[in-house]
């Protein structure tokens, strides 16, 4: 039986989930937003001119969905083993990874469900994660354990053409875990951008996937298309009512679910380098928040765009403080990011007036240079970003990679 035979099956099957979990959530979601409000997941959207209450955490249902289809596909790759007796050592390995990768998208639910409920702290936010990729880095020790990583033509007299890091390639593993989780759920809080940033990856990552079915790793690519499909059709489906005007919030649930998915597809698939270059926009927005993250300059609880009620519009949002009271190092990245464009400072005109500046998100930066807009103009623009790098990513990966290691 050929390897377009064997993969036919649970392809077509994995297409079957994705609509059904998508017809499933289209039901599912408008009939269970009371039940939200009446368990108390709920908050008002500041963002509107009524304030209107609006049911959150609706990733929890996302999420029991996926999984539920991911349990019913679980056999369906290795019906073709079975009837033809294919070598159990193979089966096996591919049997692992598909439960390691839902074990390990269980986990992160789990954390964004406790998120929901009791608003973990960070550190447990940066520490779950890393046990949570425990499953997929033993199954990757076990499934492939290539720790090396190709150099560039022009370093490969001194260094050879592959360097072996060992340990520091499942540390960094690790670290991706830790970082695609928590990266979506960074860049958030206005109607549908959650949603529709992961939708953008998801469809980027299963572009590259069909490319890469033909390459050295198929097997590891058809995995990753078999958990990138259903989740396609449930976002869709979450994506319809969260979108502007949003009738539902999706909470921490589904950022934790995608961004663990989404390192899943990434470390199973042996494409963990590449995965990065999808998250360039994340990678930014975390760059360009980190004075604030690491509390260089003044940090708010919520950094979300600031609404102006009488126009309908956001505006950007800002923090407040003293700048001659600022450490050396503040002073420094506030000086930098106000003259290359990054910030607009406002200094008190007295003394006792406070100084103020922009949040540092990648959303108040599109509203720094693009002026206040209407919220679902920039929900799309930031999308447009996300659309933006993920061509970046793709010329990257492809045309420049021939030019700097020699293949495509």
């Amino acid at each position: 039986m050929s390897g377009h035979d064997v993969h036919s099956l649970p392809l077509c099957s994995s297409f079957i989930l994705s609509t059904v979990g998508f017809l499933v959530l289209g039901r599912m979601i408008p009939r269970s937003k009371q039940a939200f409000i009446s368990a108390g997941l709920s908050g008002r959207d500041m963002s509107k001119k009524d304030k209107p209450v609006v049911p959150e955490a609706l990733g929890i249902l996302v999420a029991a969905v996926y999984i539920v289809l991911m349990f019913l596909f679980i056999p369906l790759p290795f019906l073709s083993d079975i009837a033809f007796e294919a070598e159990q050592p193979e089966v096996f390995k591919r049997f692992i990874s598909q439960l390691a990768a839902i074990l390990s998208i269980c986990c992160m639910i789990f954390l964004g469900m406790s998120d929901d409920v009791f608003d973990l702290r960070w550190r447990d936010k940066l520490l779950l994660p890393s046990v949570a990729s425990l499953p997929l880095l033993m199954v990757y020790y076990v499934t492939y354990n290539v720790t090396s990583i190709a150099m560039p033509l022009p370093v490969r007299p001194w260094i050879g053409d592959n360097l072996d890091i060992g340990l520091l390639y499942y540390m960094y593993m690790g670290f991706l875990a830790v970082f695609c989780t928590n990266s979506i759920n960074i860049l958030a809080g206005i109607n549908g951008l959650e949603v529709g940033q992961s939708v953008v990856i998801t469809v980027s990552l299963m572009i590259f996937n069909i490319i890469e079915l033909t390459g050295e790793s198929s097997e590891a690519h058809h995995l990753s298309l078999y958990l990138l499909t259903p989740f396609l059709g449930c976002s869709l489906a979450l994506l319809r009512y969260n979108w502007y005007p949003s009738q539902v919030f999706v909470g921490d649930t589904y950022c934790y679910f995608a961004g663990m998915l989404f390192a899943v597809v990434g470390i199973l698939g042996h494409f963990s380098k590449s995965l990065l270059l999808m998250f360039i926009p994340q990678i930014i927005n975390f760059v360009y928040s980190a004075p604030q993250l690491f509390r260089l300059i003044p940090c708010p609880r919520h950094r979300l765009p600031r609404y102006d009620s009488e126009n309908n519009v956001s505006c950007i949002s800002t923090t407040e403080f003293k700048f001659e009271r600022l450490p050396l190092a503040s002073k420094l990245i506030i000086t930098v990011f106000r003259r290359t464009g990054l910030l607009r400072v406002m200094f008190g005109s007295s003394k006792d007036e406070m100084d103020q500046c922009n949040n540092l998100t990648l959303i108040n930066l599109v509203l720094l240079h693009s002026g206040p807009l209407r919220e679902d103009k920039l929900c799309l623009t930031v999308l447009a970003v996300q659309i933006l790098f993920s061509i970046v990513a793709f010329t990257i990966r492809y045309p420049l990679a021939h030019y700097l290691y020699g293949a495509s």
